[in-house]
């Protein structure tokens, strides 16, 4: 079938499991094609193939609402609403979007991004749905892993309370984008060997429908004997206890079987929870033998082969991270590591391999990983909370209250911050200066290469005067020599990497080498331009900034990061405090959110590009005859 003349899912009604099953394959060979080239989420979208298109066959879209959790797993979805002609442009600039997108199409009821979100938004469409006095069904499709993060959790036992009609298909395929841990997956595997208890439920049922009547006594017999088979064969029945009606698990590449479940569902009363397994990377062998999570999210790669296409380059800032930590541990046994179900991500995975006692994964848990590290704080140990920057933000009361009320010695290694690309609004790490800049006791560092980023996550393991956070961005290093030792770097105290007397530039991190560009071109047309690596945004130097004022400079402040609250409004209120008059202007990132594309794209899209700071500075200037 070709797949891109598809233009909604209503052609599936009348499809017996014969043409599915084709359709199936040929989506398969689709998404191993396209991604090949574009990159993207394979091994979660090819494990889901039967069950997306049974949910189309059985459900009415748009009118029945669709809630694909996280978005990993929503791509057969796109193409069966019409969206395959866009699959060249998957993850591209102002191309399709990698996940849900309610702008995208009508299909897309509720956008995601980050995890444990579905069953929530499903919640309120039920209640929604119930006031109006409309009937349309409501889905929730969650994964294993996303099942673990808390709002999830808070979500079941509410829809458990209030018997709200609803259905969560929870598939579970063992593995989110690392092996899944924690009490809840044991459950989930007890229940996966538990065999089929709704069909020897429903077997005893019609057993006991054959048996005269003799009143209460006997029914309520055979409940009893219906709960004792349900606590004989699945141990603990957790979903039934929060109030679900359990059906599986169920063989998610199995038609006759999903379809059978799902329509259960449908008739059933109250909230219904449809347990399918499914198979990570089904139909293409290297994403079914990932073990590692490698082809959960991917880059292009050699179609034929499975092999990753990949450029050689300085080493990658979540390794430098790694390995340093590594580094300090061997000499400071009170180092421990705390990640939230991205040890592949953070490279934290390389420091289990040598310290495994020392490396917690806690799941899809970012509060819980924050208030466990304070905890650690508590008693001396030290800390590092490695988490990427829009998963900070699921953690941003415990890191309040818990981290920086208390006042603890917790690092918190931001990983991905500033622009990260084809993953888009959902993942820019461009809010945590904004967030984390108001709270007290609170250090906040960003290095502008791998070599000064080893030095700061020393700093911040022998950093004893409360929480300290080190940004740092998503990709290679800049390929600079890297010192042999380790050594404590000065806390809020700027370096000058250029001098100039015409104005000067504050930027920190990854827009120094953009800023570097600027400053070049600059020269050419006979300005002076100061360059100043501000790597501390919390706290500043106060004395540089000082001197600054009185040399009457005009100062550009450039950050890839919010301009709302970040480190340009720092120095404004720094100057407003101690009634100082500079000229001052900011760059940075405007106030939307910021879509999907290439890095170097997104910098052309918010104007942070060296024409762009060279315009910005003349204009701050008088004009100059350029210099022989």
């Amino acid at each position: 079938m070709n797949l891109e003349e598809i233009q909604d899912p209503s052609f599936l009604k009348n499809y017996s499991n014969k043409q599915l099953e084709e359709l199936a394959a040929d989506i398969r060979r689709f998404l191993i094609k396209k991604l090949s080239a574009t990159g993207g989420h394979i091994g979660p979208n090819l494990g889901v193939v039967e069950l997306t298109l049974a949910l189309h066959q059985l459900f009415d879209s748009p009118k029945d609402k669709l809630l694909w959790d996280v978005g990993h797993q929503a791509y057969v979805h796109k193409i069966l609403t019409g969206r395959a002609p866009q699959f060249d442009t998957l993850r591209q600039y102002k191309g399709l979007c990698g996940f849900p997108k309610r702008t995208e199409s009508e299909h897309d009821v509720w956008e995601t991004g980050h995890s444990s979100t579905s069953l929530s938004g499903a919640m309120g469409m039920a209640t929604a749905r119930d006031l109006k006095g409309t009937n349309e069904n409501i889905v929730a499709i969650i994964g294993d892993g996303a099942l673990t993060g808390g709002m999830a959790l808070e979500a079941l036992n509410h829809i458990g309370h209030e018997q709200k009609h609803l259905i969560v298909v929870l598939n579970d395929n063992e593995m989110s984008i690392a092996p899944n841990v924690g009490a809840l997956h044991s459950i989930l595997g007890r229940l996966r060997t538990a065999g089929k208890y709704q069909k020897a439920k429903e077997d005893l049922e019609t057993i006991i429908r054959k048996i005269p009547a003799f009143g209460g006594k006997l029914a309520d017999t055979a409940e009893r004997l219906k709960d004792s088979l349900k606590y004989l064969m699945v141990s603990g029945m957790f979903f039934e206890e929060m109030g679900f009606t359990y059906l599986g698990p169920v063989d998610g590449h199995d038609l006759d079987d999903l379809k059978h479940q799902l329509s259960y569902a449908k008739k059933t009363s109250g909230p219904v929870l449809v347990h399918v397994l499914t198979k990570k990377g089904k139909g293409y062998k290297p994403a079914e033998e990932d073990a590692t999570g490698a082809w959960h999210g991917t880059g292009p790669y050699k179609m034929e082969s499975g092999e990753m296409v990949k450029k050689p380059g300085p080493p990658s800032y979540p390794s430098v991270f790694a390995n340093t930590l590594k580094r300090i541990a061997r000499e400071d046994e009170r180092v421990v590591a705390i990640t939230p179900a991205m040890p592949g991500g953070s490279k934290l995975d390389l420091f289990a391999e040598e310290f495994p006692d020392r490396m917690f994964d806690v799941g899809i848990a970012e509060q819980h990983a924050a208030t466990m590290s304070a905890g650690l704080a508590t008693q001396g140990m030290k800390p590092v909370y490695a988490v990427y920057s829009t998963f900070l933000q699921r953690g941003y009361d415990q890191v309040v209250h818990d981290i920086c009320r208390q006042n603890l010695n917790v690092l918190i290694a931001i990983d991905r911050a500033g622009l990260v690309g084809a993953d888009g609004e959902t993942h820019q790490g461009v809010f945590d200066i904004a967030f984390l800049r108001s709270l007290p006791n609170i250090t906040i560092l960003n290095p502008k290469d791998e070599n000064e980023f080893q030095h700061m996550l020393y700093t911040g393991i022998c950093y004893d005067d409360g929480p300290i956070a080190i940004r740092y961005p998503r990709g290679n290093g800049t390929g600079v020599k890297m010192d042999a030792s380790l050594s404590r770097l000065p806390i809020g105290k700027w370096n000058v990497l250029q001098e100039g007397t015409d104005a000067a530039i504050l930027t920190f991190g990854t827009m120094i080498p953009v800023a570097e560009k600027a400053l070049a071109q600059l020269k050419q047309a006979g300005y002076s331009i100061r360059l100043i690596n501000a790597n501390s945004v919390k706290p500043l130097d106060e004395k540089l900034l000082e001197a600054l004022a009185e040399e009457e400079l005009p100062l550009l402040t450039i950050e890839e990061s919010v301009l709302q609250g970040g480190f340009g409004s720092a120095v404004l209120e720094f100057y407003n405090e101690k009634g100082m008059h500079v000229e001052l202007k900011r760059m940075g990132i405007p106030d939307y959110f910021v879509e999907h594309g290439s890095v170097s794209e997104l910098y052309q899209e918010v104007g942070l590009t060296p024409e762009r700071i060279a315009d910005t500075l003349i204009s701050m200037l008088p004009q100059k005859r350029k210099r022989a």
